[in-house]
């Protein structure tokens, strides 16, 4: 347990950028009954709703409940800068990322207090969420059937790495973070998991099986205004291109961490990928099979066609389309109450 009592152990992570009301919305599911263990850090991006988000923050502020620090950058940063701008402003032993138009799931905030005092010698903790659907119905995200704990080394960072993309929850200890806050990875809006994968690496990590954050599906991007982000990102649409650009950047860690530790994951953490490719495939089939079938060419040529399901994902997307194959998806995990495990 830390005993030093007046550092926070979780100082919450918040990259902020014209999501006034979302911010709002997310400060307000942050429920802590230990609030003297948190502490909450807001880096607003220089976005066109500036004033909109310091009042939406003040507004928050008004409850007097959690101490927090609001900082407005002096230029428009970009993603994976911003992050690394948090870290910095940050007090706390433990850092937890949040996008600024999430959730924290009620009541999860003080079970991931409890586990974090209890594993004390933990570098990184992957966690459970959900994404709440149009209508409300939630589709889980449980990686594995139970709480889980890695040693220090390639297996973890193989295994880890896919899973740790989503940004919201993303938990890690701050101090092993500071020597890694390099700017090779700006514009890949992938960041998080090049920390990720040089904290695994050498500490110890966990899974933990308790849903934490909570995200909304169907939220335009807004990513493309940074200058590290132009021409890779175009604001307020997924487009194909846009999709080849961000999984180029899994490669471009992967590819870095081989040459930097001398292994050979990039294969391996491919073929992880294909298995799960979905998502991916599915965000594309809803402009139509001519688009559909030519990001798969891309893909293809990427070297993500690695695994059969990969086929049977855009076979079953060409033939039924995006809305039976989601539905089919959710169900078949809502029914094992866990992504299987391929």
């Amino acid at each position: 347990m830390n005993l030093n009592m007046n550092k926070p152990l979780i100082s919450i992570c918040i990259p902020s950028y014209n999501r006034p009301a979302e911010l709002l919305r997310l400060l307000r599911t942050v429920d802590s009954v230990s609030r003297e263990r948190l502490e909450i850090v807001i880096c607003e991006d220089k976005s066109p709703k500036r004033d909109e988000v310091s009042r939406a923050v003040d507004e928050f502020k008004k409850t007097g409940k959690y101490s927090v620090h609001y900082i407005e950058n002096a230029e428009n940063l970009g993603y994976d800068k911003n992050l690394r701008e948090l870290i910095k402003h940050a007090s706390g032993e433990w850092v937890v990322f949040m996008g600024d138009d999430d959730e924290f799931v009620p009541g999860a905030l003080d079970k991931l207090i409890k586990f974090l005092e209890e594993n004390p010698v933990l570098g990184y903790v992957l966690k459970s969420h959900y994404t709440i659907y149009p209508g409300g119905k939630k589709e889980p995200f449980r990686y594995f059937p139970e709480t889980r704990f890695f040693e220090a080394g390639p297996e973890a960072y193989k295994t880890l790495f896919r899973k740790s993309v989503f940004i919201s929850g993303f938990t890690i200890k701050r101090e092993l973070t500071l020597p890694f806050l390099a700017s090779e990875f700006d514009g890949t809006l992938l960041f998080q998991l090049y920390l990720s994968a040089e904290v695994v690496l050498k500490n110890s990590s966990a899974y933990f099986d308790e849903p934490l954050t909570q995200a909304y599906e169907g939220v335009d991007p807004m990513f493309g205004t940074a200058e590290s982000e132009k021409g890779l990102y175009t604001p307020g649409v997924v487009t194909v291109q846009n999709s080849l650009n961000f999984l180029k950047g899994f490669l471009k860690i992967t590819r870095f961490i081989d040459a930097e530790h001398g292994l050979s994951a990039t294969p391996e953490i491919q073929l992880d990928m294909s298995k799960y490719f979905y998502p991916s495939l599915a965000i594309q089939r809803g402009k139509g099979i001519g688009e559909f079938l030519r990001y798969v060419r891309e893909l293809n040529k990427l070297g993500f066609n690695a695994s059969p399901y990969y086929y049977l994902y855009v076979i079953l997307l060409s033939v039924l389309g995006k809305k039976i194959c989601d539905w089919g998806i959710r169900t078949l995990k809502n029914m094992l109450g866990k992504t299987p495990e391929l």
